[in-house]
């Protein structure tokens, strides 16, 4: 029996790297139905499209804005990529950027009426994404997300207005929530998800305008968790240079982390920027900061089952709580192609 059903990965997601000025994006192995760019060299926006809401829809990870539609930056999703304007944030002379891409259905999206609520949802079962949209009710409310699976991460942002990015992350459970925009601390809000579990059809959420405002377009990004391909946990770092290991089942190629003390960046690491172990180049998704490069302390390897750490840093090893999310390529598959360590 293969210890995974996903053999491949970079099936499902992948990231790219470019430099200015291409405007098109096509060695993806899918159609992307979620793109997240960042220049890795300029402190321009971290932007955020999806199939489902549209191509030029642009959200902001380290903003609390609203979507706003955009003509020069992803202009269209195709079989293989996407094409771009020349926009700051996705194409300028002279920088060099990164995406982040996920599959979905490779649609705009179908009716879904599990909740209270009918949302429209594009999902892949297989890897465990899932785009929903549905319009907020300002009260009590379940949604449809298609996954057929209890939900690891429902990360939630309210289009229409200046609102937080929202995090349910199983490790904290409904009670608490993470904002992807923010330094914050997790948070015990009970008008986010009601301080209710989501189940294998429907998440709830309540009363908090980030999650439901009255009468504004929601979009989530749902992540069940699919063995030696993502994993969503809690590690304790150790604030130590022979640091803390976090077994995933797979050679992560996207680690992204957040301590659970206010104050503290959230921290990605991609592995295709740095090429070897150690790896200490990464971006913040809730600033707009270029990449740091050669950091001494926020540094760990990516080994071919998981990461260890091998700084001291505080936002990735300190004497604290983490939070994080991985995906990446799977150890051995039905086709028996193993993965190794960089």
């Amino acid at each position: 029996m293969a210890y995974t059903t996903i053999n491949k990965s970079t099936e499902y997601f992948d990231s790219v790297l470019w430099s200015s000025v291409d405007t098109s994006i096509d060695t993806l192995n899918f159609a992307p139905d979620w793109a997240w760019i960042k220049s890795r060299t300029n402190a321009d926006t971290h932007v955020l499209f999806d199939k489902v809401r549209g191509a030029n829809k642009r959200l902001i990870s380290s903003a609390t804005l609203a979507e706003s539609t955009t003509s020069d930056e992803l202009t269209a999703f195709n079989s293989d990529g996407y094409t771009l304007g020349t926009g700051d944030n996705v194409n300028r002379s002279g920088h060099n950027y990164v995406s982040w891409n996920w599959r979905a259905a490779g649609t705009t999206g179908s009716a879904n009426n599990d909740g209270s609520v009918a949302s429209t949802v594009s999902v892949n079962t297989t890897s465990g994404f899932s785009i929903v949209k549905w319009t907020g009710t300002g009260a009590t409310a379940t949604v449809g997300h298609g996954l057929g699976a209890k939900p690891s991460i429902v990360l939630i942002k309210n289009t229409g207005a200046t609102e937080n990015w929202v995090m349910y992350h199983s490790s904290l459970t409904a009670i608490k929530n993470l904002k992807l925009n923010n330094q914050e601390a997790a948070q015990d809000t009970t008008g986010a998800f009601n301080d209710t579990e989501p189940t294998s059809s429907v998440f709830t959420v309540h009363t908090n305008t980030n999650t439901n405002q009255n009468g504004q377009v929601m979009i989530a990004y749902c992540f069940t968790e699919k063995t030696g391909y993502s994993k969503f946990g809690k590690y304790t770092g150790n604030n130590n240079a022979d640091g803390t290991f976090i077994y995933t089942g797979f050679k992560p190629s996207i680690f992204i982390t957040k301590r659970d003390t206010a104050g503290y960046d959230w921290i990605l690491y991609t592995n295709k920027i740095n090429g070897i172990n150690a790896m200490n180049d990464y971006l913040a998704p809730n600033n707009d900061n270029a990449e740091t490069v050669n950091n001494a302390n926020q540094v760990l390897d990516i080994l071919s089952n998981g990461i260890k750490h091998r700084g001291t840093g505080a936002s990735t090893n300190g004497s604290a709580d983490f939070y994080y999310l991985a995906f990446g390529q799977s150890l051995v598959g039905s086709n028996n192609v193993p993965a190794t360590a960089r």
